[in-house]
């Protein structure tokens, strides 16, 4: 977080810079009216129940809308008790966390990967296994040999944290066939699979790919989702859907025994405006816009960037991840790029053993087109200008 002197305000961004580091939404976008109907609506159809505490495993109108959804996009309908809502990616992962391992645990984790998914991880404290990742995801083959290192160490990974659609920080979608490879080893394994499956919605090119979660047998995948990139981020609303016995736990536990169901008045603001249409609206406005500067940002990286860089074309998401010219490295450009007026993250951070050093990710999420050539075009030049 960014301080500011304005406390009402997260984000605050530095005058002359384009700064491709958040991976934000453009808040222009944001459903205000959308919320406001809903919000009053919420009021006026379930009253004073809108205010109190809220089941453990939340609103059961939300949870049939979810369930309907699901059912309808991926062929599979969660039993009533294999669904429950969250506060979000962040507070679903932190519970499973603490539920599923104990301090000194071995987990497993693409690499790169969210970087801030690390941290929570850390507070746990857990060992962090990498495991690598390419253009087509995780390479399942490095797991498989992984989890045979473990056990002939007499050790065992207790779940894996993943991202296999529109992957933060690369853009990337696991392939189909690494999907299913992935399903089968954790399965016979004995693994649970953390699927972050928040950029789900967010598809610019066609449907996205299967969610490990529907082609799974019962208990190998929690699969956490969100509302945060598909409607708004201070919703601090999302949903799991697990296990019964996961499911049952967690609801069942003293989080949600002593508080309630979480954000139980916005899990009913949002049933109302997802069953209004405007759910399905925002969606439509936000891949119609994000495609657009998905694309200006791709163009600009053809036009201005040297020619011995390369990058992932994102199906999805909010992110373009690029890898450098051979010795320049991402944290060494990054003031020399930020002198010139753009930002970014270099990849390093998103890697658990130091990799990634001549890598960038670049949000195309939160400007506007035109900002975004600029930001290539300045980029370009740095790069150029830097290896002088």
């Amino acid at each position: 977080m960014v301080e500011t002197t304005q406390p009402t305000i997260q984000l605050a961004l530095r005058p002359g810079t384009i700064d491709l580091a958040w991976g934000h939404p453009a808040v222009d976008l944001l459903p205000v009216e959308a919320m406001q109907r809903a919000s009053v609506a919420a009021l006026a159809r379930f009253g004073a129940d809108a205010l109190t505490y809220g089941h453990p495993a939340g609103p059961g109108p939300l949870l049939a809308w979810l369930r309907a959804r699901i059912a309808r996009q991926e062929g599979r309908m969660p039993a009533a008790d294999e669904i429950m809502i969250t506060g979000g990616i962040s507070h679903g992962l932190d519970q499973l966390l603490t539920l599923c391992t104990a301090p000194g645990d071995t987990i497993l984790v693409e690499s790169p990967t969210y970087h801030l998914a690390v941290r929570i991880m850390r507070d746990h404290p857990l060992k962090l296994v990498p495991v690598p990742a390419d253009q087509d995801g995780l390479q399942v083959d490095a797991l498989a040999e992984q989890l045979a290192d473990l056990q002939r160490a007499g050790q065992r990974a207790r779940l894996l944290y993943t991202v296999p659609t529109f992957h933060n920080p690369t853009g990337v979608s696991l392939s189909l066939p690494r999907r299913q490879a992935l399903i089968d080893l954790a399965a016979a394994k004995g693994l649970l699979i953390v699927e972050d499956d928040v950029y789900r919605e967010l598809a610019y090119d066609g449907p996205p790919p299967p969610s490990l979660w529907s082609g799974a047998p019962t208990g190998v995948v929690a699969r956490l989702g969100s509302f945060s990139k598909s409607l708004a981020p201070g919703l601090r609303l999302g949903w799991m859907t697990a296990s019964r016995d996961i499911i049952m736990r967690l609801t069942g536990g003293g989080l949600l025994d002593s508080g309630g169901g979480i954000n139980h008045f916005t899990a009913l603001a949002v049933t109302l405006l997802c069953e209004s249409g405007d759910f399905d609206a925002q969606i439509v406005r936000f891949c119609n816009t994000y495609r657009a500067r998905r694309d200006a940002l791709l163009t600009g990286f053809a036009d201005f960037l040297p020619p011995d860089c390369s990058w992932y074309v994102p199906a999805g998401g909010f992110f373009a991840w690029v890898m450098l010219p051979r010795g320049i490295k991402g944290t060494e450009l990054l003031p020399a790029a930020e002198a010139a007026g753009v930002s970014f993250i270099p990849g390093q951070r998103f890697h658990l053993d130091g990799r990634g050093e001549q890598t960038l990710r670049l949000a195309f999420s939160f400007y506007p087109p035109a900002s975004l050539t600029q930001a290539a075009e300045q980029l370009g030049r740095t790069i150029a200008g830097f290896r002088k």
